[in-house]
């Protein structure tokens, strides 16, 4: 921090408190930051994506009217059949949704299930049933204390009497089991099949001949009888009782199904009755998945013509790849009931009800939700978003624009010179800005990204698996593998994380299990270290280098160890272990850039110390969590130009921040979804935080140095008298001062407002105390 010599320190300190008594009745400058939505929405590519759609429901009545559910992004509806959408729910206790229904007699009234039903590792629980009585404009939430830390899979409303609902309910997803659910405390509650008869306000768990601790991952009704219901019972890792129940009284009582069915080895079901043929039924059962979350291929798809009783094996093949407990789904033509579509990785259609299938695969793979609007056109909900057609697949149309739900995975950069980001999207591979669009770069599943700040025309990405690392030299194009001497076999936490050195360009590291080393600029790499872990399944999920002293080194693995490297990556010590937290590629650790020694660590569990830093490479810890929630924290970022570091924390619904070393935090700024934040860097070329999350794209905030109440970048005397001017004329402190956010620089209480309290902080941040 830059001293000023106006009047001495000690005298502006004198000069600023005296002003106490004569401003606590002034009027505060109160206003909230806003964040700027960045996108994508869409992303462009070989066609216009977003991110994963897990349910989407039709208006009967009017062929323009859609809503979807983003797995991570909330509830949207278009009215102009998916030319625009509108983000619903962005205000509600979670983003994370599983299913969506209409009341077939008002429907004015939307329920939305929260808690995405797909059981990935970001497949988050909810918190309850959202429900609408006017299209969407507004919602309550309902049932939270029955349903809140598990999912939603299937909501059924009761066509002869609305106000009785069925619900499919189920856990969080992961591997291992739960992961996604990040240690929620009802994580663990009832699942199963759930009835309610007054609207969702209240529910009553369905047991009565079914198993009563078994996921529902679909249920379905006969079209002419609302007291017939067929559920598909199916713990992904299988389960003696998992199968499919019939109940013929309203879910009374339920007995399980055979007659030609699988009885061994199954793991998630999908079941649908033909809309105009109440007897025909189809199935597509999937093998249990092993504890890695592989072997999950599907095991076969079913037919029945007596409502169940018997079972024909179709001759669709395959079509769920390893990982059907991800992907499952089956829509049957309302008007025929021998067309039929059943989605995994890919969607096939019969048109002779399963003898023969045909692949009729929208623009983007991996199917969730299917339903028919009131134009008769279908509609699909997948891992790019939303798409239609009006020929039953034989020819496509993206719906996607403005719909803001991708799904970011941790390790953003930013261009030096252009300010554009770059990210890895969830199954929407790499993308980059660009002045108008967001353009795909690389395939897959896109992960860390790093940008050379020195020749920002070198850029990183990745996509799943070990050694899958590319490198460009014209910004996104010509994209080459960069990755030999990385075993492929190594052990990885799904995205490898990797660095460039900050202090020197051409020198790389990597992650497995063990840690690789290029001095080349990533053209060939050699193992650097042991393994990290403690064996079995794990790797590293998180890196960190310290930008004062390369050869300090911090790695985060995924079964919970901390460890640090004085020699460049050589030879580690475990400074922390048993770290709960998220399996995949994080941005846990942060190094302060002035000191090697300082390193902030976020929690990403329920139930733990959120943010912990050490200012000894680990020897002792402090917990700075104060009154933070008792919410995940995924990153963390630090601003250290000031007296005091300011700490910004990414949590699961949001951004916080703290001025004061975790004695008091605060959400910060206003706008933001209540969605995961995966991963946050400061920009401060563009005095800007840029924050990306799980479900709803990328975000940026105005951020300046507290205290520069002037905007010159220093803290110093000269800033006494616009702080001043701040606190008693906002509107005059806006005149002289326009290019100056007076709450980001001013609010030093974190309370929201510039006020008399901000006095004391100030004058500690003038006097480096």
């Amino acid at each position: 921090m830059k001293r000023g010599s106006r009047n001495g320190m000690g005298g502006s300190a004198r000069y600023c408190g005296a002003l106490v008594a004569m401003l606590v009745g002034a009027g505060a400058l109160a206003a909230v930051p806003e964040w700027t939505e960045l996108g994508p929405a869409p992303l462009w590519g070989s066609a216009w994506y977003a991110g994963r759609v897990s349910a989407v429901v039709c208006s009967p009545t009017d062929s323009e009217l859609y809503y979807a559910a983003g797995a991570d992004g909330g509830v949207w509806r278009t009215t102009d059949g998916g030319a625009s959408w509108t983000a619903l729910t962005d205000h509600l206790p979670t983003t994370a949704m599983g299913a969506l229904a209409l009341d077939p007699t008002d429907e004015s009234i939307v329920y939305a299930g929260s808690g995405e039903a797909n059981y990935a590792n970001h497949s988050r629980p909810g918190m309850g049933l959202y429900k609408s009585t006017d299209g969407g404009d507004t919602w309550e939430v309902l049932a939270a204390e029955v349903f809140r830390g598990r999912c939603f899979s299937r909501i059924l409303v009761d066509p002869t009497d609305p106000q009785r609902l069925f619900a499919a309910i189920t856990r969080a997803g992961g591997f291992p089991e739960l992961a996604a659910a990040k240690g929620y405390p009802d994580a663990t509650g009832p699942i199963g099949v759930f009835r309610s008869a007054d609207g969702g306000v209240t529910w009553t768990h369905l047991t009565n001949g079914l198993p009563a601790a078994l996921c529902a991952t679909d249920l379905t009704m006969d079209p002419t009888n609302p007291n017939v219901l067929y559920a598909g019972i199916g713990r992904i890792f299988g389960d003696p009782a998992n199968g499919i129940y019939k109940s013929t009284d309203g879910g009374e009582s339920w007995s399980k199904l055979a007659g030609g069915l699988p009885d061994e080895n199954i793991g998630r079901i999908s079941v649908a009755v033909a809309p105009s043929l109440a007897t025909r039924l189809y199935a597509m059962i999937t093998r249990a998945a092993d504890e890695a979350g592989g072997g999950a291929e599907m095991e076969g798809a079913y037919r029945s013509d007596d409502g169940g009783v018997t079972w024909t094996r179709t001759a669709l093949v395959n079509i769920q790849a390893t990982y059907g407990w991800f992907l499952s789904v089956i829509s049957i033509d309302p008007q025929d009931p021998q067309r039929v579509f059943m989605g995994g990785v890919y969607l096939y259609r019969s048109d002779n009800g399963g003898d023969n299938w045909n692949a009729v695969t929208p623009p983007h793979v991996d199917m969730h939700g299917i339903d028919w609007d009131a134009a008769g056109r279908m509609i699909v909900g997948n891992d790019g978003g939303v798409h239609r057609t009006n020929s039953f697949g034989d020819d496509w149309e993206s719906c996607n624009e403005g719909l803001g739900t991708a799904q970011c995975y941790a390790g953003i950069s930013i261009n030096p010179t252009q300010g554009y980001i770059y990210s890895g999207l969830q199954d929407n591979g790499t993308v980059g800005q660009t002045p108008t669009l967001w353009r795909h770069w690389l395939g897959g599943d896109g992960g860390w990204t790093q940008v050379d700040q020195e020749r920002p025309r070198f850029v990183f990405a990745e996509l799943q698996g070990t050694g899958n690392l590319y490198k460009s030299s014209s910004l996104g194009s010509g994209m080459v593998l960069s990755s030999t001497g990385i075993n492929p076999a190594d052990r990885n936490c799904f995205l490898p994380p990797y660095l460039i050195d900050p202090n020197d360009s051409a020198r790389m590291i990597y992650g497995t299990h063990r840690m690789y080393l290029s001095t080349n600029h990533g053209e060939s790499w050699s193992v650097l270290s042991g393994d990290l872990t403690g064996g079995g399944s794990a790797a590293i999920q998180a890196l960190a280098i310290a930008p004062t002293d390369s050869l300090t080194i911090y790695a985060a693995t995924n079964d919970g160890r901390i460890l640090v490297s004085s020699d460049g990556g050589e030879n580690w010590s475990i400074i922390l272990a048993n770290v709960p937290g998220w399996p995949r590629i994080t941005r846990e650790l942060f190094v302060d850039p002035s000191d090697a020694n300082i390193l902030y660590v976020a929690v990403a569990h329920y139930g733990e110390p959120k943010i912990r830093r050490t200012k000894d490479r680990g020897q002792t810890w402090e917990i700075l969590d104060g009154p933070f929630p008792d919410i995940p924290v995924n990153v963390v970022a630090v601003d250290v130009r000031g007296a005091r570091p300011i700490i910004y924390a990414g949590a699961e619904n949001g951004v916080y921040r703290t001025v004061n070393e975790g004695t008091a935090w605060h959400r910060l700024g206003q706008g933001m979804p209540n969605t995961a934040v995966i991963d946050l860097v400061l920009d401060f070329p563009r005095a800007r935080l840029v924050a990306a999350t799980q479900g709803r794209g990328i975000w940026s905030l105005p951020v300046a140095l507290p205290g520069d109440m002037n905007g010159d970048g220093a803290v110093n005397v000269f800033d006494i008298d616009p702080f001043v001017l701040a606190l008693v004329d906002p509107a005059a402190y806006a005149a002289q001062y326009p290019g100056v956010d007076p709450l980001l620089a001013g609010d030093l209480d974190g309370d929201g407002a510039i006020t008399s309290f901000d006095i004391d902080p100030f004058v500690q941040v003038l006097t480096g105390n």
